[in-house]
């Protein structure tokens, strides 16, 4: 990541709320084709969540504590704030001498964009605005949160708006939060009703309705130079799995999660 930052332009796209076996039962039956085809292996990653919900798992990746893998062992980190003692940052880590990731990469000289999506980032009281206050651009609206059928298109469309405008020659730390894949998601399949609610199904299908579009984001996010990419989830959600519902609970449906990271070049197939 020392040869990474500096030269390419970062992209960093949570994907809030998706659980890992449905992106990997998507991936597999060709369903996810757009993400797919820049998974290594055309397989997501399984890792462990830092939290079970939006906030704290994004204070802890903001902290450069992104999903860990799951298999044991000690997992050297991308990026790291300067520690002593920490067994997981290595000579290839990114270390910043800050207290987050996003004021760190601001010192090395990248614009810092937030492109919002859930609660956690509408800057519409105290809570909503510590997220969002990391970065030095911030944008959300309603249009881009968890009740819009269209969210993903209107945050992308914001963030093609922010990279036209930026000058090429400054790098990019670019932050999309999805929030499509986050309840409700009723409406991302057809036949389904705000009464009979969300499902493993529905969820599946708002992941479907990221994939056919996901395409522009990676467009603009690499439309001036190389760009690293990570996209995973936060954290899962459970559907009625053992009598569950919902997430800020420790169920392997909510602590496991997709991960994967890969450069997309400049000017290259999305």
């Amino acid at each position: 990541m020392n040869e990474v930052v500096g030269r390419d332009d970062l992209l960093l796209v949570t994907l809030d709320t998706l659980r890992f076996d449905v992106a990997e039962e998507l991936a597999a039956a060709g369903r996810i084709p757009h993400l797919a085809r820049h998974l290594p292996g055309g397989r997501w990653e399984k890792r462990h969540a830092p939290g079970s919900f939006t906030y704290a798992s994004h204070q802890a990746i903001f902290a450069g504590f992104l999903p860990t893998p799951a298999v044991p062992g000690s997992h050297p980190r991308l990026f790291a704030a300067r520690f002593g003692g920490s067994e997981t940052t290595a000579d290839r880590t990114f270390v910043f001498d800050t207290p987050d990731l996003v004021s760190g990469l601001a010192a090395a000289g990248y614009h810092t964009v937030c492109v919002g999506g859930v609660g956690f980032f509408n800057r519409r009281g105290a809570l909503g605005s510590v997220l969002p206050g990391l970065f030095q651009e911030s944008h959300w609206e309603p249009e881009f949160g968890v009740a819009s059928p269209a969210s993903f298109e209107a945050q992308i469309a914001r963030a093609e708006k922010t990279v036209a405008g930026l000058d090429r020659d400054r790098r990019l730390f670019l932050f999309v939060n999805v929030a499509a894949l986050h309840q409700p998601n009723w409406f991302h399949l057809p036949g389904a009703t705000r009464e009979a609610g969300d499902s493993r199904a529905t969820h599946a299908a708002a992941l479907e309705y990221v994939d056919r579009h996901i395409g522009r984001l990676f467009a603009a996010a690499s439309s001036r130079r190389r760009c690293f990419t990570i996209v995973c989830s936060d954290h899962g959600t459970t559907y009625g799995d053992d009598g569950w519902t919902g997430h800020r609970l420790g169920h392997e449906a909510v602590w496991t999660v997709p991960y994967a990271h890969f450069f997309l070049d400049h000017g290259g197939p999305r």
